[in-house]
């Protein structure tokens, strides 16, 4: 019993570091959506910082640690977002982890080097890497209490208790009884619809990150007396808590911070009575890790089983179509001129280095396969190469020709890879690159333990082969073959991407389950990708140790993998030859920065690191950086029009709430507007009809500031507001209620209406008017019908009417009942004075309500005028895209015709469709079409409004839209929609 207690309590002070560590993680996680493999070198930085202070410098050990936990870190937490988190938000998942993994090594590097600088300034250090038992915030030594025989507890101890407890109850208000944690749980659930109730979404962010490394600090602090100052430990220490996030599903803290203290109290019992165990050199230690690939496996079995899938999808090849000798001429030329190199102008010592980094370049080449192509981020790289170096020298040991052992070494690296593959590829991203990190740590801990394969610290001589004439035991000899072994790996993935295998590869990469529709099988793809990319790293092992001519089982740790990812994707990970660059970059940095700035072995750990920061503007990398920027240039000119639609300098009119003059917009180099002009009044409904793919969407993200124009001016209330973003809009009064739900799924409709109305007394208001709400308040609104959740959207507008609504789509997959009663609801926002923006797909219903129409086509308005000026034709040309039959016009001025003139001559033949509906006459409507007969379908309606007809003319909640020719009317004949 005396002993369960000791686990129990001991792996308790773990488990509260581990808390406090995943707690964090979910913090920054869920406010930016991004996981910070950094995490653990803030807590180190922190720990290294109150070391240094407390022991080397005296300060007092309470007001040191409130420095660190409090200011230091949360500063360093705010730096970081505005310098590089905030920008990395915005890019793919891969770049993501590859620069998070860069602060992770430059973190570290970055405080040793600066403790070298202070000492070599004479300064009072007291450098403490890799030491134990140091002083910390308690007493030191630390005072012990005996609890029981066998039991007992020491200050340092109770001391991490009682601080993580406080955390935990102080976590808890903050999150749920305070304004400040209901904002951070909005910006989890929908970052953009924060954005739009006028709350800073990056303000948020940087509170997140704050706190995210204040409670790495504390955990640094605390483990100081408790954990060797080590980077490579806080590391690991790190990773294991990435478990109690992973419990937590990255996005529960309270989940994660119970997890931490379990996963504690778990390693302590597994490691204490796992008593089998005891013949596995390593196995005690490696527990941590086969508890986080467990629970990976576990807790994602919901996720995609795929893999990854392209969040940061491939770019465009700028090369595409041009000659062999515009791709390849430049390359091919650089690589004679260094097999040239060789043997006329590099002195030995560059002939040496050359040739490593053209070894390593092999090694870079398999993340090119991996990640380049497949989207997949491996951090198990380096055991391949591991692997593959010591089976080779082990077989070369036994007498087997260096061939032969590196061609059985490299098949064991990819066996290896396959194995590693086949439970880690069910995982996607972040939680991917845990497991194989993982896995890397595993084989550290145990496989690389055992003596027969390790031979002891000396390892396994890999001397350099002779072929005949050819002595590559002269470094010259071995560039000249290291250039050609290089050159022959960049054609090989070149080829392979180019194959039909690997278009299956990009296919799967780009859209895994269009994919697998087209035949294509996802996980042997991603398999061989895996396969193939263990055994090029391990046969770039091999050579790499060759020209070292030994091998341990120390040379190419887990930690080194991550300096190799972040150097390769830095550079470019798309591109085999840009592989190339990163592996002479990295031969060739060290040396240079030796002789010409500093001896220190940290600064060039340093720069490999902070690599990744050029990744949050350039996530292809920097070799890729120059042709990409060239390309958008260009593409900026191409699209930039030649003439735009402009109207007169003045003031906006009388009345205008919102107006757009000429304004132009578009995706990516892509315009979608070419020059809108829309004017919508106080008071006013204006609803904007017009094609799939016209505009509308667009049109009302850039007049809410959720998109920046590029041309054009927006106006509100009179004011310029054409570069405040959708922050400054919705303060300024312009609300969007985008396509689908305005609300927050995983927050109570009471939580929804106090982002909006803090005052209870408003809240109670509204709970009169929707007593089906007031009933609720307590439930998740992501619960509620899409009626209700609608409902819950439009209610404390009612109350706090906004000066400009933009809503598109209000009634998208709505009953019939309730969308008639949205449209009262917003017709009664009009009679309190607020400018509508209406985008509908229902005309029947809108042009019910609405005072002015406008038809969207091609980017620009093709007439805009009362809602009883609206014609047949013309609603034939908004939701077909096309100009009406009879050629009639319309009052009020603009061009009906405009912007269908491309298809106006593909118009045939009328064709006439019959409708029975329910309860109804039969009702004849008109459909044009090209190129076809005419023909007669029919359709069967429900009393919902279904319709049943093969042709498929409903909308998304399955009513089919019919829209009648006189808006005053009620619809008989009428005009359907495609």
């Amino acid at each position: 019993m005396a002993d369960l207690l000791g686990f129990v309590l001991s792996g308790l002070v773990s488990g509260a570091l581990y808390a406090l560590l995943a707690t964090g993680l979910v913090l920054s996680y869920s406010a930016s959506g991004l996981f910070n493999f950094a995490h653990g070198a803030t807590a180190y930085l922190c720990a290294l910082g109150f070391h240094e202070l407390h022991s080397g410098f005296g300060w007092p050990a309470i007001p040191t640690a409130i420095l660190m936990v409090f200011v230091i870190a949360p500063a360093l937490g705010w730096a970081l977002d505005r310098l590089m988190f905030r920008k990395l938000a915005r890019v793919g998942e891969t770049a993501q982890i590859v620069a998070t993994i860069g602060l992770l090594v430059a973190l570290p590097a970055l405080g040793l080097w600066v403790v070298e600088l202070l000492e070599d300034a004479g300064a009072s250090v007291v450098p403490a890497e890799n030491q134990f038992g140091l002083p910390g915030v308690g007493p030191s030594p630390a005072e012990s209490w005996q609890l029981m025989d066998g039991v007992g507890i020491d200050s340092d101890q109770l001391i991490t208790w009682v601080a993580t407890a406080i955390v935990a109850v102080a976590l808890w208000i903050l999150m749920r009884h305070t304004p400040l944690g209901l904002k951070l749980r909005a910006s989890v659930d929908n970052r953009s619809l924060v954005e739009l109730r006028g709350i800073s979404a990056d303000r948020l962010s940087s509170l997140a990150w704050m706190l995210s490394s204040g409670l790495a600090g504390l955990a640094g602090v605390l483990a100081t007396p408790l954990l060797a100052l080590s980077a490579h430990d806080y590391t690991l220490f790190l990773f294991i808590s990435a478990t109690a996030a992973v419990l937590g599903r990255f996005m529960s803290v309270p989940l994660a911070f119970a997890g931490g203290l379990g996963l504690g109290v778990l390693q302590n019992l597994v490691a204490g009575y796992a008593s089998f165990a005891d013949g596995i050199t390593g196995f005690r230690t490696a527990v941590p890790f086969l508890i986080l690939f467990a629970g990976l496996l576990i807790m994602t079995r919901r996720q995609r089983t795929a893999g990854t899938a392209a969040v940061d999808a491939p770019p465009i090849d700028y090369l595409a179509g041009k000659s062999w000798i515009r791709k390849w001429g430049p390359w091919a030329t650089g690589a004679v001129l260094l097999a040239l190199a060789f043997y006329t102008v590099t002195t030995p010592f560059w002939s040496g280095t050359l040739t490593q980094g053209l070894a390593i370049s092999l090694v870079f080449i398999s993340f090119t396969v991996v990640t380049g192509l497949g989207a997949m981020v491996s951090l198990a790289q380096a055991t391949f190469v591991t692997g593959a170096a010591m089976v080779a020298g082990l077989l070369m040991s036994h007498g087997w020709p260096f061939i032969g052992a590196a061609v059985v070494g490299t098949c064991v690296a990819a066996l290896l890879g396959a194995l590693v593959a086949l439970p880690a590829l069910r995982l996607g991203g972040r939680s991917l690159a845990l497991a194989t990190l993982a896995l890397a740590f595993l084989a550290d801990q145990v496989l690389f333990q055992m003596g027969w394969l390790r031979n002891g610290d000396t390892g396994w001589e890999i001397p350099r082969p002779v072929f005949g004439p050819v002595d590559l035991t002269d470094d010259r000899a071995m560039g000249v073959a290291m250039v050609v072994l290089v050159v022959a790996a960049v054609a090989a993935v070149s080829a392979l991407r180019n194959s039909p295998s690997g278009r299956a590869m990009l296919a799967v990469r780009s859209a895994p389950a269009a994919a697998m529709a087209s035949g294509v099988s996802v996980v042997r793809t991603k398999l061989m990708l895996f396969t193939l990319s263990a055994g090029l790293a391990g046969f770039g092992g091999v050579m790499y140790a060759s020209y070292q001519t030994r091998i341990t089982a120390t040379d190419f740790t887990a930690m080194t993998g991550l300096i190799w990812l972040a150097v390769v994707v830095a550079a470019g990970v798309r591109r085999p030859q840009f592989a190339v660059v990163a592996g002479l970059v990295f031969a060739i940095m060290p040396p240079l920065i030796s002789d010409y700035v500093t001896e220190s072995a940290h600064l060039p750990v340093i720069l490999f690191g902070l690599a990744g920061l050029a990744l949050a503007n350039d996530p292809d990398g920097y070799a890729a950086a120059a042709s990409v920027r060239r390309h958008r240039r260009k593409a900026a000119v191409q699209h930039t029009p030649t003439t735009a639609v402009t109207r007169e300098a003045g003031p906006p009119p009388e009345g205008a709430a919102l107006e757009l003059r000429g304004v132009r917009a578009g995706y990516d180099g892509a315009p979608v507007l070419t020059g809108v002009d829309l004017t919508v009044r106080s008071g006013e409904i204006l609803a904007l009809l017009g094609p799939n793919g016209a505009g509308k969407s667009t049109t009302c993200k850039v007049a809410a500031g959720l998109l920046t124009a590029q041309g054009g001016t927006v106006y509100v209330s009179g004011h310029d507001a054409t570069r405040h973003g959708a922050v400054r809009r919705a303060r300024a009064g312009v609300v969007l209620a985008p396509e689908g739900r305005g609300i927050f799924p995983s927050l109570t409709i009471e939580e929804n209406l106090a982002l909006h109305l803090p005052s209870r007394e408003a809240r109670e208001e509204v709970y009169a008017r929707f007593p089906s709400l007031s009933e609720r308040r307590k439930v998740t609104a992501g619960s509620l019908s899409g009626g209700e959740q609608q409902m819950l959207a439009l209610a404390p507008l009612l109350q706090d009417p906004p000066k400009v609504l933009i809503a598109d789509e209000p009634s998208l997959g709505l009953a019939p009942r309730v969308v008639d009663e949205v449209f009262r609801l917003l017709t009664e926002l009009r009679d309190a004075g607020t400018a509508l923006l209406l985008v509908e797909e229902k005309a029947a219903e809108i042009l019910g309500v609405a005072d002015t129409v406008a038809y969207l086509s091609q980017g620009k308005v093709t007439w805009c005028g009362p809602r009883t000026e609206v014609q047949a034709d013309r609603l034939t040309e908004a939701y077909l895209g096309i100009a009406g039959t009879d050629g009639s016009t319309a009052g009020g001025g603009g061009d009906a015709g405009a912007g269908a003139d491309a298809d106006a001559g593909a118009v045939e033949e009328p064709r006439t469709r019959t409708d029975t509906g329910t309860g109804e006459k039969p009702r004849t409507r008109t459909d044009t079409g090209t190129g076809e007969k005419p023909r007669t379908g029919t359709d069967t309606d429900t009393d919902s409004g279904t319709d049943s007809d093969s042709d498929s003319d409903s909308d998304s909640d399955g009513t089919s839209t019919r829209t009648s020719t006189d808006p005053s009317e009620s619809s008989s004949t009428e005009v359907a929609r495609p």
